[in-house]
């Protein structure tokens, strides 16, 4: 029997009622029910660095992090974060007050959310978006504006006049996520001063997601918001271990800010899930003081995992845009003769044995993405191999 109220109130809050199941758990179970390669979730398919593995073992084993650890983070995660900005990007930032440890980025853009905005408060966004923004923004009760990047000479790029005309007298901050999930597009310089001019002129907050910072590919750079003049007092900077060191389960993130912003998220971030991953926070401090070799190999790898991907998907028919970061390729289908991602998705276990995803998921304008589809290719070679050779049938 279904559960309702006396006055028959829907049971889910109205702002989350647009929210259901996730398309990444759709496609994830339709993978598994069809036996295909799962390119959609974008999740590695092997562990990362042995040594950083052996830390977290030996943490659990010391008895390090398997209570309650600090609620802004183990201090030697901290110092690791901080060391790492400074050592990467000239940014200087003081551990015990400027540094917190989140349960993964997701929780990171949560607890900033909730703690910068207010009803009424408009956040304007680079669409497509990872689809944990929408529904932090609503949580937090404040109107999302999406700025939608367009495919333009092989790539997805940001109007500026489109940016600008967006902010009204009611928008609180910026939301900017770069190496941008899911198109690939890094922002470059030029792009990303625009941003901050306007950010300041119009005294905005920025919240900047830059979970992708080491994957960056080709002649691309990942510029930090925060390295920009007027930045470092605005914005509150997001990275995340998951991405860089392969370990995504461990659920390690963190935010760089100013002490007055860190308080804020931090009031916010006490009362999500006040800690987390005790023993891998110490894990994770070791991983930040890799020397740069292990980075640019990493970096390298990812980077020839795309070129395969790449170029059996263009065999396979599809248009391939740049991906100059992430571990993310989107494609038009339109080429093959298809229109909708969301069909085309579902019927592509069937077709070829591979998942990918729709990215209408990430717009409010789903008209603008209906064609756009995203594959993952953070995956062994020999995996990806398989999925080009699979999805050549697409051609035939």
């Amino acid at each position: 029997m279904a559960a309702m109220t006396s006055s028959e109130r829907p049971l889910l809050n109205r702002r989350l009622a647009e929210f259901g199941t996730t398309i990444f758990a759709e496609m994830s179970a339709l993978a598994l029910r069809t036996g295909s390669i799962n390119l959609g979730q974008g999740f590695p398919d092997t562990d990362g660095p042995e040594e950083v593995r052996e830390a977290a073992v030996r943490a659990l084993r010391e008895g390090r992090g398997n209570q309650y650890p600090p609620g802004p983070g183990v201090p030697e995660l901290r110092t690791a974060i901080a060391a790492h900005q400074q050592r990467r990007y000239g940014l200087s930032y003081d551990p015990d007050a400027e540094v917190l440890v989140t349960a993964g980025a997701t929780e990171a853009i949560a607890a900033a959310l909730l703690a910068l905005v207010e009803p009424g408060d408009e956040v304007v966004a680079l669409e497509p978006y990872y689809d944990s923004y929408a529904a932090s923004i609503a949580m937090a009760g404040g109107t999302r504006v999406p700025v939608t990047l367009r495919p333009d000479a092989g790539a997805f790029r940001l109007d500026l006049d489109e940016l600008r005309a967006a902010v009204t007298p009611r928008t609180r901050l910026l939301l900017v996520n770069t190496p941008h999930n899911p198109t690939g597009t890094v922002l470059t310089r030029a792009e990303l001063t625009a941003v901050a001019e306007l950010a300041v002129e119009r005294d905005l907050l920025v919240v900047t997601d830059e979970v992708y910072e080491h994957l960056v590919y080709d002649e691309a750079e990942h510029v930090p918001l925060a390295t920009l003049p007027g930045m470092r007092e605005r914005t509150v900077t997001i990275g995340s271990a998951g991405k860089t060191f392969s370990f995504t389960g461990w659920k390690v993130g963190w935010v760089t800010a100013t002490p007055e912003l860190v308080t804020a998220v931090r009031s916010a971030k006490q009362f999500l899930t006040y800690v987390a991953s005790g023993p891998f926070q110490y894990a994770v401090a070791e991983a930040l003081a890799l020397p740069d070799a292990y980075f640019e190999a990493f970096r390298r790898d990812m980077q020839t995992k795309r070129d395969i991907l790449a170029a059996g998907l263009t065999e396979a028919g599809f248009q391939v845009y740049d991906t100059a970061g992430t571990y993310f390729i989107t494609t038009d289908i339109r080429p093959l003769g298809e229109t909708d991602g969301f069909a085309f998705c579902r019927s592509l276990p069937e077709r070829a044995g591979v998942v990918a995803i729709p990215n209408a998921v990430f717009y409010d304008h789903r008209e603008a993405g209906a064609p756009f589809v995203r594959f993952a290719f953070c995956k062994r070679t020999g995996v990806l191999e398989e999925a080009a050779t699979r999805l050549k049938t697409l051609a035939g």
